[in-house]
């Protein structure tokens, strides 16, 4: 899961590439004297209700992030604008993540929601023009989610979009058939009504543009 960080880590104040370090109470007082990170920082909490607040962290550009904890002050709110690569596992969200993202992260190619509590609500909505340039959205284990809203706009260079294990979506993904991009399509261990929702909309008829679906 990750390493220690050095108790002198804020002397290193050059340091461009930061890998697997474990989440303590005082990391953020370190990390906000490191304003040469460039490159990938892994953020691990020792436990899912481990609290991650990075709010005094201001790197000047900051590429790619994968956290696990209870997110409070997530630092991509102010600097997503940098990422490419987002992964996040084992967090708990007020709200809709996606939602909550996509104003911020406008060049992000690859987005992972693994594990997310979601406190409100039960859908996941992708507005118009919601996520422009990514490329891959992974959604797995999200068991408070019981709807996707796909609005016409959003996602307009997606290739590959997997939902696996969402137990509770029990209907077609609304839009999904608007991603006229879309190459590859997992729609893997869902709910148990699922599949006969899937085949009452005729989707396969709906979305053969997608040369690779999985249901």
């Amino acid at each position: 899961m990750g390493v220690q960080a050095p108790k002198e880590l804020s002397n290193l104040e050059e340091l461009q590439t930061l890998e697997t370090v474990v989440s303590s109470i005082d990391l953020a007082e370190q990390l906000k004297k490191l304003m040469q990170l460039r490159s990938v920082l892994l953020l691990s909490a020792r436990d899912e209700k481990e609290t991650l607040c990075f709010q005094a962290f201001q790197p000047r550009i900051i590429r790619g992030q994968w956290a696990m904890g209870t997110l409070n002050c997530p630092i991509f709110l102010s600097h997503g604008k940098y990422l490419k690569y987002v992964a996040l596992s084992w967090c708990d969200l007020v709200e809709d993540p996606l939602g909550m993202l996509a104003p911020h992260m406008p060049n992000l190619a690859y987005l992972s929601l693994n594990r997310i509590g979601m406190l409100v609500g039960n859908t996941l909505v992708l507005s118009a023009g919601s996520f422009p340039n990514l490329k891959t959205l992974v959604l797995k284990h999200m068991h408070d989610v019981s709807e996707l809203k796909i609005i016409d706009g959003a996602l307009p260079c997606i290739d590959g979009l997997y939902i696996v294990s969402l137990s509770k979506l029990d209907k077609v993904p609304q839009g999904i058939e608007s991603l006229r991009s879309l190459k590859k399509l997992w729609l893997l261990n869902l709910h148990k009504d699922f599949r006969t929702q899937w085949d009452t909309e005729g989707m396969h008829q709906k979305i053969q543009h997608v040369s690779e679906v999985r249901v």
